[in-house]
């Protein structure tokens, strides 16, 4: 897969607003509207968009960063987890709306290609769906099925989707004809644009659905279970195919997207598929050397690690395989236990006299890090003196 840096022609340390322009320049380049049935340019403009849908998200952008293209990859359950991989032209186009601010009103492909969509006359995709689900560390670790409520537009079962009474009760737009159209030649110029009675239809509803009033469709509320998988981590994006709303004139539904929100652990956190875990141990067990029960990830039974004598702080101990599954499969990774050495506080009388006492018998051999730094600066000093 290709850099995404690279396709948009930009630097990693590229401002959001270079990032935003340079799209909008490949993007007018290889749309398809300008490039009928080229597969070629079809497919650049989805990379692009792809591109671009990736890096114009700050949290989306820090994770390609940080892991690359792999963090929006096939993930577990069916699902897609991450943000890119568009498998339809719906997802770039609509990703080419955002960028140009389309919206409501006239289509933002009326302003920069002419002429009117004529959208309302044919089955269309529904619109897709996003919500934001919450884990625990512990879930997201192991990998869970969560259960949600979800509020869709569903085909309406009275109408069939059809938004009218009966089929008697549809009939030709008058003011199109039924084209959906309406041509205006000015000289040597024609033009287009959508029929404002029938938005592009072509038909009007005479006697609306009494169920869904002529929209084809009603507001429903339904549970669906969304499989988190195992490995998963926090602003992930998982794509439930077919769980948007339904579609117009037959179309299929829009998808659901599915942005993971992973709750920090009181003891682990996470780099990359490693949990990190600080374990503080005092000085006499740093010195002398040890063995410490530390909490795993996967079981409630601890386990047993042993600290070598003369253990510096921030050492880190590596336990292979006690780490987090990776979520595209590709094995687990280890748990890193990093002893932290902590100085003891209000001491008592006795407790002072004795390190005062190992004070006085301590040498350099004791301190190799602190003799070592002396000798580098008494060579400093002898290397440059006043």
């Amino acid at each position: 897969m290709a850099d995404y840096y690279q396709v948009l022609g930009v630097s990693r340390d590229a401002s959001p607003e270079e990032v935003k322009k340079a799209y909008r320049k490949l993007a007018l380049r290889c749309h398809p509207d300008k490039h009928p049935n080229d597969t070629e340019a079809e497919s650049k403009f989805k990379e692009v968009s792809e591109a671009y849908e990736v890096l114009s998200d700050s949290k989306k952008r820090q994770m390609y960063d940080q892991y690359g293209a792999s963090a929006f990859q096939q993930g577990g359950g069916g699902a897609s987890a991450g943000g890119a991989g568009f498998s339809s032209m719906e997802e770039a186009l609509r990703t080419f709306m955002d960028a140009f601010g389309g919206g409501g009103g006239e289509s933002v492909f009326d302003s920069f290609f002419g002429g009117g969509s004529q959208g309302g006359r044919y089955p269309s995709r529904g619109a897709s769906k996003k919500i934001q689900l919450s884990v625990s560390f512990e879930e997201a670790a192991r990998g869970i099925e969560k259960e949600v409520a979800l509020h869709s537009y569903m085909q309406c079962d009275s109408c069939h989707g059809s938004g009218a009474r009966s089929p008697q009760s549809v009939q030709a737009c008058q003011t199109c004809r039924g084209s959906g159209q309406l041509h205006q030649t000015q000289g040597f110029f024609s033009m287009s644009r959508t029929c404002p009675h029938c938005q592009g239809a072509g038909q009007v509803i005479l006697h609306p659905c009494t169920s869904c009033h002529g929209i084809g469709k009603i507001k429903q509320k339904r549970a669906i279970k969304i499989p988190i998988p195992a490995g998963i981590d926090d602003g992930m994006r998982l794509k439930m195919s077919g769980y948007g709303d339904s579609g117009e004139k037959g179309g299929p539904p829009g998808d659901l997207y599915v942005y993971v929100q992973v709750k920090p652990h009181a003891f682990f956190h996470r780099e990359g598929d490693d949990l990190l875990l600080d374990f503080p141990i005092t000085i006499t067990e740093a010195s002398l050397g040890t063995k410490k029960e530390v909490p795993r990830m996967f079981s409630h039974r601890m386990m047993q690690v042993t600290i070598p004598s003369g253990v510096q702080s921030g050492k880190v101990l590596r336990i292979k395989n006690e780490g987090l599954q990776n979520v595209h499969g590709h094995g687990k990774g280890d748990l890193l236990v990093q002893v932290i050495v902590e100085t003891p506080v209000n001491l008592n009388k006795k407790q002072k006299q004795l390190l005062e006492e190992f004070q006085k018998l301590e040498s350099g051999e004791n301190s190799p890090q602190r003799k070592s730094f002396l000798n580098k600066l008494k060579t400093l000093f002898q290397a440059h003196p006043k």
